[in-house]
């Protein structure tokens, strides 16, 4: 079982950044697709970006691309998601999760029922 950490959340104004991180211990997911999530007070968990096992391919929710970049850093076995122009819209718990199946092609939008581990969740909240 991967056991995923989020860190870098925090309160930003809108039009600012910030930068998540994503830790992995335990089984290595260098061969498992991974993805950030997030969800918002009273509102259902979402799709923000995922990238493939090989980091060659990512995929972005139409609300976040152009603003958002997901990366991955494999020796590390981290995941990061860097946010620019944060919006008020952006406010959430974000979630990094890894793909349930190593080596499968995840395309845009990934169901979160195929992601079989997932982090404690890091707090992001941009004032207006």
């Amino acid at each position: 079982q991967v056991q995923l950490v989020e860190s870098g959340g925090g309160l930003v104004q809108a039009g600012g950044s910030l930068r998540l991180s994503c830790a992995a211990s335990g089984r290595t997911f260098s061969n498992n697709a991974m993805g950030w999530f997030r969800q918002a007070p009273g509102k259902e968990r979402e799709f923000v970006a995922a990238i493939s096992w090989t980091g060659g391919s990512t995929y972005y929710a139409t609300s976040v691309k152009g603003r958002f970049t997901i990366s991955r850093d494999i020796p590390r076995n981290t995941v990061l998601l860097q946010m620019n122009m944060l919006k008020p819209e952006d406010t959430a718990v974000y979630y990094c999760a890894a793909h349930r199946q190593p080596r499968t092609v995840v395309g845009p939008y990934p169901p979160a029922a195929n992601f079989g581990s997932w982090g404690q969740g890091t707090q992001v909240t941009v004032s207006s």
